[in-house]
């Protein structure tokens, strides 16, 4: 049985019927997310009907007409993707998805369905990938724009669910049109953040008589960067002018000397295209001569632009 990797600690493998057991428990987690929207969950209500569903799966990919893969994060079943049909004459599938809270903001349905798309153009030439989405259930027609598919239309009233006539929106891409983005490993990721923290602290450096380059603040956030110090009785909130210019002043004017400032633990969580960043630091340095010492936290947001990773706010609270 083959395990695909979708992103850290998470893996894509084939969803079985020996599998109904912790299907059911996932289907049971999953239920207040997916019940809304789709009557997915409620055909697994035991072990029976939970079976039932995955023997029914099997049975159509044995006919090379349907595919069910679940999403295991630590080793827990927590979602999949499946494709709902699959006809290899016309050269026509759909795709679906479903995830449980637990699963989500990390991308993997996203890293998922890529896999699945990626498969059915490449290696079985599929002409067409539809994506099919209940009007209102913006989750689903948000991973529909974030697999750059294209809207093509609304069925009014398709389709009937707990007594209420349904829209559903049609989004889908063709086999010319795709081009999957090549995921960049969380671990580089982390790397890329890691150094832009490196730089904006070293930016205050003027230790050994070096002078510092406060100018780097600029380069490592986004214009519209938001700087807060929350050290005294209320916040203060700087743009990157006001934070750099008055810093500049004192770590070049001899008022701040030797000064150095560097993380001693830090914690980052990344989400696709934002990531965060919770550090504790220490610092120290002449102030007007004497000689202090002192630390604190930081909490810094990150977002992915065109040139890269940049840091988009940062607040921190002395000690």
């Amino acid at each position: 049985m083959f395990a695909l990797p979708v992103g850290d600690n998470a893996q894509l493998r084939p969803l079985e019927p020996w599998h109904a057991q912790e299907f059911l428990a996932h289907i049971d987690r999953a239920r207040p997310y997916v019940d809304p929207w789709i009557p997915w969950a409620t055909f697994s209500t035991d072990l029976a009907s939970a079976t039932a569903v995955l023997q029914r799966y099997a049975d159509r990919q044995a006919k090379d007409t349907a595919r069910i893969y679940g999403i295991w994060l630590d080793g827990t079943l927590v979602g999949g993707v499946m494709f709902t049909k699959f006809d290899a004459t016309s050269g026509v599938c759909e795709i679906g998805c479903w995830l449980e809270a637990a699963g989500a903001g990390r991308g993997l349905v996203t890293l998922a369905c890529r896999a699945l798309i990626d498969w059915a153009f490449k290696e079985r030439g599929m002409s067409r990938v539809e994506w099919w989405a209940t009007a209102g259930n913006t989750h689903s027609i948000k991973a529909a724009r974030r697999l750059g598919m294209t809207r093509d239309g609304v069925l009014r009233q398709r389709s009937a669910y707990r007594g209420v006539r349904h829209d559903s929106e049609i989004w889908s891409v063709l086999s010319e049109e795709w081009s999957p983005v090549q995921e960049v490993p969380l671990s580089d990721v982390k790397a890329e953040l890691d150094q832009l923290m490196r730089a904006f602290l070293g930016a205050f450096t003027n230790t050994g008589g070096s002078r510092p380059n406060i100018n780097v603040v600029r380069e490592v956030f986004i214009p519209q960067g938001m700087i807060i110090s929350n050290v005294g009785d209320k916040p203060v909130i700087y743009d990157l002018d006001a934070f750099v210019e008055p810093r500049e002043q004192i770590l070049t004017d001899g008022t701040l000397t030797e000064f150095s400032e560097w993380e001693v633990a830090e914690r980052t969580e990344i989400f696709e295209s934002i990531a965060h960043r919770f550090s504790e630091y220490r610092k120290s340095g002449f102030l007007d001569g004497e000689w202090f010492e002192g630390s604190g936290r930081k909490t810094t947001q990150f977002v992915r632009t065109p040139a890269g990773w940049r840091m988009s706010s940062m607040a921190w609270d002395d000690v």
